[in-house]
């Protein structure tokens, strides 16, 4: 534990910025399993609506901070690539 007072705060606030920065995260991957799942499985449609959902939760993600604006499209690329993939392929 930090003797300074400010130092004090600072651990307070880091770990509830860790906290609510983990529960966003987590969601991004939530959300990306279920896009990758219905597209493994071939719902076309399906992995179509839960990308929309998906690039929304990435891009909340990049607007609080949580993620970098490059990893966020990075992923929301990565995420379209495999959704078509699954559109081609039917």
């Amino acid at each position: 534990m930090p003797n300074i007072k400010a130092s004090e705060r600072s651990v307070k606030t880091d770990a509830e910025r860790r906290a609510r920065n983990y529960s966003v995260r987590s969601t991004i991957k939530t959300s990306i399993r279920k896009v990758e799942e219905a597209a493994h499985a071939g719902k076309a449609d399906e992995a179509k609506t839960l990308l929309t959902n998906a690039a929304s939760v990435i891009d909340k993600a990049a607007a609080k901070g949580v993620i970098h604006k490059n990893a966020a499209a990075r992923k929301k690329s990565r995420l379209a690539r495999r959704a078509n993939a699954t559109q081609q392929a039917q």
